[in-house]
């Protein structure tokens, strides 16, 4: 299993808007460069990618929660 951490502090977000829905689900396929989040810094969004391939676990951290860079946001099994 592997961790896909924060790269930035800021405030996660598992959609890219409040309409749609969330960039994965568990046990959806993940390949290397997917995104699977978002964290907003100062009104700029950064991706939050996967950087291998595997079958997406899960969010670790909550929609619109407070991060810091190395949090865990989700996991890769």
């Amino acid at each position: 299993m592997a961790d896909i951490q924060s790269p930035v502090p800021g405030t996660f977000y598992h959609r890219p808007s409040p309409e749609d829905a969330p960039f994965k689900s568990t046990g959806d396929a993940v390949k290397a460069g997917d995104t699977i989040g978002l964290v907003e810094v100062m009104k700029s969004f950064i991706e939050v990618q996967a950087e291998a391939d595997g079958t997406f676990g899960g969010y670790t951290a909550e929609n619109e929660a407070a991060v810091s860079a190395g949090d865990v946001l989700a996991t890769l099994k």
